[in-house]
């Protein structure tokens, strides 16, 4: 077994570059999904360039799973249907959904979020598919929410995807604040350690997924504007959380015999995702070792 699969998200065409590097996990990109020449056979041509890797994921496009115009809630939900289906002809095992805005109404909100949701596992065989966690609780996928939409579905292939930075950001308040030195001195392991644990008792499933990129950013008219930046040049300390994902990824999931199976996803500037990918594994590894030892 593995402690975890790692990797970053590819087009066709770097796809080589990745399985060279030795990653076990590729991500199809939302653009895929969206361009007029990913036909049903290009899907089929990544499968196949894929098949050495041992997790393939896929992230949807950005149509919002919510909506009060019926129109542009009909559209999302057929736009996020074809794509789930394209990732399965692909051979995608998740298809990472980004939950997009929400209503003054919460209960309406995870509503409206899981009928989408439910018309993407009624209209797919069998990949599962992640809810990724937001950075600001103006938008919805906060932890909570995601375990409201996950209770109303109440099936094994819908399972939470940390979005790490995300996750900092909402609980450290950043999002409203625009703080992120400050926070990011201010977070140590034990704020990982519980987010972690939190996601890992949600999960129905034998799946975590974990997502990660550093980021900066600031506060204009009193609006937080992030943006992610390479590996080591940016919030939060990466130091901090490889520490406590190593161990929670031994004392919580290995020493405990868990079938727990956990990827993690490297999601920064395409200009540096190589190097930074392998950057973060090692640093993440180099923390594993000793604990196992």
């Amino acid at each position: 077994m593995a402690l975890l699969d790692w990797g970053t998200y590819n087009g066709l065409k770097k796809l080589h570059i990745a399985e060279l590097l030795g990653m076990t996990l590729t991500e199809i990109i939302p653009y895929d999904f969206t361009k007029r020449t990913s036909t049903e056979e290009y899907f089929k041509k990544y499968g196949t360039i894929a098949k050495g890797f041992k997790t393939i994921t896929a992230h949807a496009p950005y149509y919002s799973t919510v909506s009060e115009s019926i129109e542009k809630l009909k559209n999302s939900r057929r736009g996020l249907v074809s794509a789930a289906k394209k990732a399965e002809i692909a051979n995608a095992q998740f298809f990472n959904l980004h939950l997009g805005g929400k209503l003054e109404d919460l209960d309406k909100t995870i509503e409206i979020a899981s009928e989408t949701i439910k018309a993407i596992l009624e209209n797919t065989e069998k990949v599962i598919v992640s809810l990724e966690t937001t950075y600001s609780r103006y938008n919805l996928g906060s932890i909570e929410e995601i375990r409201a939409i996950m209770e109303k579905l109440n099936s094994n292939r819908v399972i939470i995807s940390l979005q790490l930075e995300n996750d900092w950001m909402r609980e450290k308040e950043v999002y409203r604040t625009g703080l992120y030195h400050l926070a990011s001195k201010e977070t140590d392991e034990g704020f990982w350690l519980k987010l972690l644990k939190d996601a890992l008792k949600l999960n129905n499933s034998t799946y975590l997924s974990l997502r990660f990129s550093q980021i900066t950013g600031v506060k204009m008219r009193g609006v937080v504007v992030k943006k992610r930046v390479p590996l080591g040049m940016g919030y939060p300390d990466v130091d901090v959380l490889t520490k406590a994902i190593a161990k929670f990824l031994v004392k919580e999931i290995y020493d405990k015999g868990l079938d727990t199976k956990v990827h993690l996803i490297y999601t920064g500037l395409p200009e540096t995702k190589y190097k930074d990918a392998i950057q973060l594994y090692s640093k993440l590894a180099s923390e594993i070792v000793p604990l196992l030892e």
